[in-house]
């Protein structure tokens, strides 16, 4: 008990440090630990700035630290993914429609945390398969089910949490999918690996920036076998109240395509002339005409 006690007090001490700072006469964005969340929470930042807010950043956050936050007021405004939210705070296993699934989070965040979610930003970053355009279009691979009939002799390659996730074992299952081989690899050699005939498709993420720089395509899935990871605002509810803030962030609901989404995130993932996170939201702002 004294064991469990103290872990618990470590816990609340960290949470104590990352989030006890915040003045409150400013608005603090929550960012999750990868680009994509860096680049979205500075657009987010550069919005509010130029209505008026004073603003901050949490950034690193882990996926359940980051949601809990902003439900408690932590954080005001969080990106998160209907997925995440789905699979993870709901704990729901079925996939349903996008309009399904982002209704009925809507209802389960009024009723259990009060945190409201302002929209879809306008793409997602989903679990897709994807393959080099000019492989896929010369076998005649365009939905997934193209690698049931034909796909037995190819190798699939994913990250090494790709294979022990529920949708890839969903995808498989739909479809019937079978590969000679299966290997794992880092997120950045992945991608090399379809360049050097390592892997013939990958598990990949639809809005990485790699999916445009190399010309890859995302197989179509008609079976829905991958659950919808939608980009959609949450803001705290107390800061959902505010309605300035609300029309101030409101031109960014349904802004976002993933092509513009990919773009942003190669700008910053690139190997030769990155830019920061605040000049990729920048440039992310002009190209949705904000």
């Amino acid at each position: 008990l004294a064991g469990l006690v103290a872990v618990l007090l470590g816990i609340v001490a960290a949470l104590a440090v990352q989030f006890g700072n915040r003045a409150d006469d400013r608005i603090v964005i929550g960012a999750k630990g990868f680009s994509e969340q860096y680049i979205l929470a500075r657009l987010i930042g550069q919005q509010l700035e130029t209505a008026g807010y004073t603003v901050d950043y949490r950034n690193g956050l882990g996926s359940a630290v980051a949601h809990q936050a902003v439900a408690n007021g932590a954080i005001d405004v969080l990106v998160d993914y209907t997925g995440t939210i789905w699979t993870n705070q709901m704990e729901r296993r079925d996939t349903p429609d996008r309009d399904t699934m982002l209704a009925e989070i809507e209802e389960w965040e009024t009723r259990t945390t009060g945190t409201h979610v302002l929209g879809r930003l306008g793409f997602e970053k989903a679990y897709g398969l994807a393959m080099p355009r000019a492989r896929a279009e010369a076998g005649g691979f365009a939905a997934i089910g193209d690698l049931a009939a034909r796909g037995q002799g190819m190798t699939i390659g994913g990250d090494p949490e790709f294979f022990e996730r529920p949708e890839w074992i969903a995808v498989r299952e739909a479809y019937g999918l079978r590969f000679a081989a299966r290997r794992n690899f880092s997120p950045t050699f992945m991608y090399n690996a379809l360049t050097s005939g390592e892997a013939d498709v990958i598990g990949a993420y639809t809005s990485d920036g790699r999916i445009a720089a190399d010309d890859l395509v995302i197989l179509d899935d008609p079976e829905g076998a991958f659950p919808n990871y939608d980009a959609i605002i949450l803001l705290a509810p107390q800061t959902g109240t505010d309605d300035a803030l609300v029309a101030a962030l409101e031109p960014l609901i349904g802004a976002i395509g993933v092509e513009a989404m990919r773009e942003a995130n190669y700008s910053v993932d690139r190997t030769e002339d990155k830019l920061s996170f605040e000049r990729a939201a920048q440039r992310l702002a002009e190209r949705i005409g904000q």
